[in-house]
């Protein structure tokens, strides 16, 4: 049964940063690049204004394929 209280801000922050990070992966995958871990961060202190979507390390080949997909998205 679903839960039917209403989120917590800090869970609408979470789900919203769920939310961007499986967009960017999307499109990241369409683009043919994957980076090796992406994952939710969230600073958790009182008044914390946001959950941060962490992209991880990435090796410098994705590095400037990501580089390169962006320069072309912004030329447009």
């Amino acid at each position: 049964m679903p839960d039917s209280r209403p989120a917590t801000p800090a869970q609408l922050k979470v789900k919203e940063a769920m939310d961007a990070r499986d967009a960017l992966a999307t499109a990241l995958t369409r683009a043919g690049i994957q980076l090796p871990a992406m994952d939710i961060r969230t600073p958790w202190a009182e008044g914390a204004r946001y959950a941060f979507v962490h992209l991880g390390q990435c090796s410098a080949p994705v590095a400037h394929a990501l580089a390169e997909v962006i320069t072309r998205g912004a030329s447009r």
